[in-house]
């Protein structure tokens, strides 16, 4: 029997103070009505319990059957359920709360935290599994509308979170490792590593400043700050490849200012390696970034896309920021410092060989159930050794709603959006003639359970404008991807 075992355990336990032990069990027991007040008055005297003591007698009840003058008698033990859900509902109740660590799951995934609050640990899975039609990559040249046409299966990102705080609630921590990127048939294997993304500390006691050092994707604009697991669409825009900084080794200043008010504002000014993700610096130049963001409703816009959260009251932020960097790169991903078409690649270029000035502006808004947000980018490089300077321009605005807070015969998790994009880059071929590429994509969003869970589609048509060859070309994609955090 569960409960004469528990009593037992009890009894071997705490044997110095069994009487008071039973004593107390006796007063929840008759608290929660499990005994009356005569059996109470009766087990108190006993010099022990024991489970045949609490335990509901054996009761007989007797039938009479279809035959006169037959009678049944039926014996039967009952086991009283009451005993043992109070039982084991005191005993989960001592182990909670005796217990010096606490753990639940929530938006961030598996929680572990000590019950002072001075540690916490959230452990999540995340995984992107997409197809693509008729090719993958976005096309940036008039050859790649006359490569072989595909249709795959990709695992498009397979990622692992770590994060909480540790010593102290405003001593935060973030670890992501991406498992299993996807590579191309002939890509070396070690591209599929696993590989370290983002490492970061933040020193956050106060709301107006603060300091974070580590390897992240840099607070310059919205569309790539936004996870991947948080977009409106399948993928970023065109704009993305040419415009963003990535993942940066450095240090930052951030906090925000005058909370709630008509000057709320956030800012962040950072120093960086500029080689991307897990590089030393090659140089004495390094990063410099900043970024001022105003939210103009006194409330401040999270970093995700879409309003899924049905955002109750009209949030929305304007924001400029800008960085220069000295060296060897023209571009970043998450692979690292790379380089934009014409520009020499990194291993053979000067290691301070592009100087690179970049600003952008930016405005964001969300109210029950529709998002809208924009960005348009300018980047100058210039080239030290060739004496040359390009001029590159970019910029995507995109739009969504839940019908279903229009016209009630639409589904309630479904979103519809809208994206228009366009890069001018310079040609690889010659700097003096640009390509103008274009971005028209279509999108719709199933959230099963938020961002956490959800199918996107989106169909784009896509168009190179060669200023060179004077020829325009164009061709249609279509994607679906299922995006899923454990």
């Amino acid at each position: 029997m569960i409960a004469g075992w528990l009593l037992s355990l009890c009894a071997s336990l705490y044997l110095p103070t069994a009487f008071a032990a039973d004593k107390e069990l006796l007063d929840i027991l008759l608290g929660n009505g499990v005994i009356t007040e005569e059996q109470h008055a009766r087990l108190l005297g006993k010099a022990s319990l024991s489970s045949d003591d609490i335990l509901t007698p054996a009761e007989t009840s007797v039938a009479e059957t279809s035959e006169p003058g037959i009678v049944v008698v039926v014996e039967e033990e009952v086991l009283d359920d009451k005993i043992r859900s109070s039982v084991d509902a005191e005993i989960a109740r001592v182990m909670s709360e005796e217990s010096p660590v606490v753990a639940d799951y929530g938006s961030k995934g598996f929680g572990f935290a000590t019950r002072d609050g001075n540690f916490a640990t959230n452990l999540q899975w995340r995984a992107q599994f997409r197809y693509n039609t008729p090719f993958n990559s976005d096309p940036r040249q008039l050859d790649d509308f006359t490569d072989e046409k595909t249709s795959s299966f990709e695992p498009r990102r397979l990622r692992m979170k770590i994060g909480g705080h540790g010593f102290r609630p405003w001593i935060k921590y973030y670890f992501e490792v991406d498992l299993q990127p996807a590579r191309d048939v002939d890509a070396d294997a070690i591209s599929s590593g696993a590989r370290v993304i983002d490492w970061r500390i933040d020193l956050a006691k106060w709301e107006w400043g603060g300091i974070r050092l580590g390897q992240w994707k840099v607070d310059l604009n919205r569309e790539r700050v936004d996870s991947s697991g948080r977009q409106q669409f399948v993928e970023r825009s065109i704009v993305n490849r040419v415009f963003t900084i990535d993942r940066q080794v450095g240090l930052q200043l951030r906090g925000r200012l005058f909370n709630g008010t008509a000057a709320d504002l956030n800012y962040y000014a950072g120093v960086f390696n500029g080689e991307g993700r897990g590089v030393k610096n090659s140089n004495e130049d390094h990063l410099y970034m900043g970024r001022l963001q105003w939210n103009f409703l006194g409330r401040e816009l999270a970093w995700r896309q879409t309003d899924v959260e049905f955002t109750e009251h009209p949030t929305g932020s304007f924001a400029i920021a800008g960085f220069t960097n000295e060296g060897a790169c023209t571009r970043w991903s998450s692979s690292g410092c790379g380089n934009l078409d014409g520009f020499l690649q990194p291993a053979v270029a000067e290691p301070d060989q592009y100087r690179i000035k970049q600003g952008v502006q930016e405005f964001a808004f969300k109210y029950r159930g529709f998002s809208f947000q924009q960005e348009w980018h300018r980047k100058f490089i210039t080239d030290r050794v060739e004496k040359t300077q390009s001029d590159l321009t970019g910029a995507y605005m995109q739009v969504g709603y839940f019908p279903h807070y229009l016209i009630d015969a639409f589904p309630a998790p479904l979103e519809l959006a809208a994206r228009y994009a366009y890069v001018e880059e310079p040609n690889k071929s010659d700097r003096l003639f640009y390509n103008e590429r274009e971005e028209i994509t279509l999108g719709a969003n199933w959230f099963f359970n938020g961002h956490r869970n959800k199918l996107t589609l989106d169909a784009s048509h896509l168009i190179v404008d060669d200023g060179l060859l004077n020829v325009r070309d164009s061709e249609n994609r279509v994607r679906l991807q299922w995006d899923v955090s454990f």
